[in-house]
């Protein structure tokens, strides 16, 4: 499949790029402080969105469900919600300055859960967003998650290990699990709506601070998988075998430069590591739990 080029008319260094759920447009996020809305064939500009004080470091799309809607987050401390109205008109439908520094990532839950956005900041902390009925927005707060700052969370599945797609929705499982510029990646449950810590100790694996964390779809596996990706130069895939047990760590490969983005395939059984020698490369886990290189993107 031949790659295809997307000019994004962007100033400056271009942070993050992420696919609308039905796969036509693609939000990308620059250091020029600009978000553009771009059509995937011919490259269609849609929208510049403004509104940012400083580099934008990632953009989100919620589920369809909920409308057309786009989260943002920034070096200006601040996450911005944009929602499309009609002939694709974005405007801000709420803005968040419950942080005081760089908001380095931000990830929607999954839909069961509702709209709800985790972000996670310098300061240490990670905020969780929820929207009401009502159109106001639930804060709940997980105060120095990584005292030395955040760098990226992820939801897990809203299924719970081992049970069956669409079999437990009527408790949705909600954890996230983030990444910190103090070498960890920590596991977080909401346990009668306050977050709690659910890994003792934190996961230790890595040398330097954690890029990127992205929790694996689970499709009914009863093992839980987390990958992490570092300035250290590697990838740690971190498996939970049953609840109540320890996560383990497994290092993918050292790639001798930093890592920077890891993402799993929509079935979980691909995962694409972004590395700094400009390469992404395809893994597989085999039949006997090893993890194999299938492809290189260049």
């Amino acid at each position: 499949m031949p790659g295809q080029k997307i000019e994004t008319g962007h100033d400056e260094t271009v942070h993050d790029v992420a696919m609308e759920y039905y796969g036509k447009r693609v939000a990308t996020a620059s250091s020029d402080s600009t978000i553009k809305i771009i059509g995937v064939t011919g490259s269609h500009h849609y929208a510049t969105l403004k509104g940012h004080r400083g580099p934008v470091w990632q953009v989100g799309w919620a589920h369809p469900k909920f409308g057309s809607i786009l989260a943002s987050c920034a070096y200006d401390g601040q996450v911005i919600i944009w929602k499309e109205g009609n002939h694709g008109e974005w405007v801000q439908a709420h803005v968040f300055n419950d942080h005081k520094t760089s908001v380095n990532s931000i990830a929607w839950a999954p839909h069961e859960v509702g709209l709800c956005l985790a972000c996670g900041s310098s300061d240490g902390n990670i905020s969780v967003f929820t929207a009401r009925a009502d159109g106001g927005w639930d804060t709940a707060r997980i105060d120095q998650a990584h005292p030395v700052g955040v760098a990226s969370v992820s939801w897990a599945p809203a299924t719970a290990p081992g049970a069956f797609v669409g079999s437990s929705l009527l408790d949705p499982v909600q954890k996230l699990c983030s990444g910190g510029f103090d070498n960890s990646v920590k596991v977080w449950k909401l346990c009668n709506g306050a977050w709690k810590l659910d890994c003792f100790p934190a996961l230790q694996k890595h040398s330097d601070w954690v890029r990127d964390v992205a929790w694996a779809p689970s499709l009914g596996l009863p093992k839980s998988t987390i990958a992490s990706a570092s300035q250290d130069g590697t990838a740690v895939i971190w498996t939970l075998a049953k609840e109540g047990e320890q996560w383990e760590g497994k290092v993918l490969k050292d790639f001798k430069s930093p890592v920077w983005r890891v993402s799993w395939s929509l079935t979980g059984s691909l995962l694409a590591v972004a590395d700094g020698n400009n390469s992404v490369t395809l893994w597989k886990e085999s039949v006997d739990g090893e993890w194999q290189q299938v492809s290189t993107i260049e």
